[in-house]
């Protein structure tokens, strides 16, 4: 094998040792925050950027690795909260003492009835059944589907509301809810792709951002599943929680410093796995044929590549990240608040972890996923500070003081992030850590 050439040698090290720059300036900044806000709160930052990192990584196989424009993630992080909560949440004795399990068991009977009736009008083409007639019957079928269906599960629901308020879990550990939540959103995703997955671009965006918003809706309104706006609490940390180190005899600030440490812990563990895993599979030929597919569809498609079948790959594995990270942050905060999920907090700022870490590259974007959520933390801080000192000097001077610090200030972030994204795209429109694709002659 022949020695490296000088130019070669140059484009290696020169990524690499932008990444450890960036990555050491984003060490330093950690420690400020800890300095300025105490440790506890450090580690409460850190726990929830590794979930919105697994989060960025999950659109990044998605954006980065497809092309693929989902603005669906809102959706997957809800689907990913509300199923942990049916996995870890403590068991309801009032619904399981109930008719409640019955009612649900004819409800999920009716489903499949009605889901059998239509797949078996679906194949009445094989006895002849062809054209428009066909069409009329499929339409006829999904609709009798539809009212069995209601028939059952809106007596259930209104019973179990009324004498269970909701299903509650199954009391299991809470990383078996992580996994639960990723399953999830595989399944929702595959049934999304298939269906969305022919529209292109701009029409795919607008198609996820509806789906996006038909799964908030669901998730808020079934309260006899997810307690809709009424939230549940608290949510099992699979970790001891604060409150049993003291319990123990360790002291408040200290309980609270080991707890969060000990669910960082746990959580870096997931992202390093799923990191690890990702990173391995697109640097073999599937990330290549990914490349491929991302760069011009038209021509791997001539090359005999399943075009859509490989994206739906991509958005399918790229969702399970979404549930997963989903599932973490609302374990870490202890409650699940359908009401709490904003298209701001949890689908764009994901992509602008994702576009100014840089689209393609895993380092990128845990990166950016950090730097940005910590700017997204800090900014309201830093804004009400500023905010008081003007203040406090326009009164000195008999302008009066400034009126709703605390509402201006939080709605700096969004004025920040903005500046922010700004900023990377005139000065790294590629990222702050570029995709580097290493070509063999």
């Amino acid at each position: 094998m022949s020695a490296a050439s000088p130019n070669t040698r140059a484009g290696w090290d020169s990524p690499l040792r932008r990444g450890l720059m960036l990555f050491a300036a984003m060490f330093l900044i950690v420690v400020a925050v800890g300095v300025i806000q105490g440790t506890a709160s450090m580690l409460l930052i850190l726990v929830q950027a590794t979930g919105f990192a697994l989060i960025a990584l999950g659109l990044n196989i998605q954006w980065g690795y497809g092309g693929l424009f989902n603005f669906a993630i809102m959706g997957f992080l809800m689907v990913g909260g509300a199923s942990t909560v049916f996995l870890s949440y403590p068991v309801n004795m009032d619904f399981w003492n109930s008719d409640g399990p019955m009612l649900l068991g004819r409800a999920l009977i009716a489903f499949l009835v009605g889901l059998g009736l239509v797949m078996a009008v679906r194949q009445s083409h094989r006895i002849g059944i062809t054209g428009t007639l066909k069409t009329v019957l499929v339409v006829l079928a999904w609709f009798a589907a539809y009212v069995l269906y209601r028939s059952r599960i809106n007596p259930a629901a209104a019973y179990i509301e009324d004498t269970a308020g909701f299903v509650g879990g199954l009391g299991l550990h809470p990383v078996l809810g992580w996994l639960f939540g990723g399953l999830v959103s595989a399944v929702i995703a595959f049934f999304i792709g298939k269906i969305s997955l022919g529209l292109r671009t701009d029409y795919l965006a607008i198609a996820t951002i509806g789906i996006s918003e038909i799964l908030r809706a669901l998730i808020k309104n079934m309260d006899w599943l997810t307690r809709g706006t009424m939230t549940v609490s608290p949510m099992p940390w699979p970790t001891p929680l604060p409150q049993a180190l003291q319990a123990n005899g360790m002291a408040i600030a200290d309980s609270f410093v080991a707890a969060r440490v000990m669910f960082l812990v746990l959580a870096v563990i997931v992202l390093v796995v799923a990191f690890v895993l990702v990173q391995r599979a697109y640097g073999g030929p599937w990330g290549r044929m990914m490349r491929a597919i991302r760069d011009n569809h038209i021509s791997a498609a001539s090359m005999g590549k399943d075009v859509t079948g490989r994206q739906l790959e991509l958005f399918v594995f790229g969702s399970i990240l979404m549930g997963i990270g989903g599932a973490i942050l609302a374990t870490f905060t202890q409650i699940f608040d359908p009401s709490g999920y904003q298209p701001i907090n949890h689908t764009f700022m994901i992509w602008v972890m994702v576009i100014v870490g840089g689209a393609g590259n895993n380092w990128g974007v845990v990166l950016g996923a950090f730097l940005i959520y910590i700017v997204w933390v800090v900014s309201d801080p830093l804004a009400q500070l500023i905010f008081l000192n003007l203040s406090a000097l326009t009164e000195q001077i008999g302008w009066g003081a400034i009126p709703e610090i605390d509402s201006r200030a939080l709605q700096m972030r969004v004025f920040v992030l903005g500046v922010v994204i700004t900023v990377a795209l005139r000065f790294a429109p590629k990222g702050l850590i570029p995709e580097v694709v290493h070509r063999t002659n």
